[in-house]
């Protein structure tokens, strides 16, 4: 009788998951396919496109500026690319941010391409409106300092908490998506740059990846 219980606690136990485990659900591919922006109607329409083995690169640059099919926000501390790729129908192809990397001004050194969440921080969206400078266009009355020479600079406002995540929920939809993706597929692509656009005077986009190798001339 006792062989029975022992038989019967063992098999209950190998059908508990591991300590410290537990059931992932699986992940739906369709929607892993929905993150990044919608590509273009043809590479073309892109500022500039190239050949890497038998896929299409195409690529625009936007500055300081953050395109999101919703929003378009900006930050000081980063520059922004908008690549896609393209394939024979059905094609797929693994991608990443890291296949990426900037060659400013004919520098030998590349700059790589970053996290989009590393961004987060300088990120800020031109439609949000200090509650304090929205009060003052509507009375006409200046509520700030007195602005004299000795006064210390102005406190910048910072976002609430909710509309700082909602702008980041934004971004990392537009990303360029990660990993293994159906072609045509685009998304936004960060790199570290604190300068004026006006000081670049040429830009190459390098890509190195599973499609091969290819560098896309951009208009800065």
């Amino acid at each position: 009788m006792q062989s029975y219980v022992l038989i019967a606690i063992s098999g209950a136990l190998l059908c508990q998951p591991l300590f410290g485990q537990e059931a992932k659900p699986a992940t739906d591919p369709k929607s892993r396919e929905m993150n990044g922006i919608p590509p273009r109607t043809a590479p073309t329409e892109y500022q500039t496109q190239t050949k890497a083995g038998a896929i299409t690169i195409a690529a625009d640059f936007d500055g300081h500026s953050v395109p999101t099919p919703e929003s378009v926000f900006s930050t000081e501390d980063f520059i922004m690319c908008e690549v896609a790729f393209y394939g024979a129908p059905g094609a797929r192809l693994a991608m990443s941010f890291q296949d990426f990397s900037l060659r400013i001004n004919g520098s030998k050194k590349l700059v790589p391409a970053i996290g989009d969440q590393f961004a987060f921080k300088s990120m800020k969206d031109p439609e949000w409106v200090p509650p304090a400078q929205a009060e003052k266009s509507k009375t006409g009355i200046n509520t700030g300092g007195g602005g004299g020479a000795n006064d210390p600079p102005p406190v910048t406002p910072k976002m609430p908490i909710d509309v700082e995540r909602r702008m980041e929920q934004k971004v990392l939809k537009a990303a360029l998506p990660e990993g293994e993706r159906a072609l045509p597929a685009s998304g936004i692509i960060f790199f570290q740059y604190g300068g004026r656009v006006k000081g670049i005077h040429s830009l190459e986009l390098v890509y190195t990846g599973p499609a091969g190798k290819a560098t896309l001339p951009l208009q800065p």
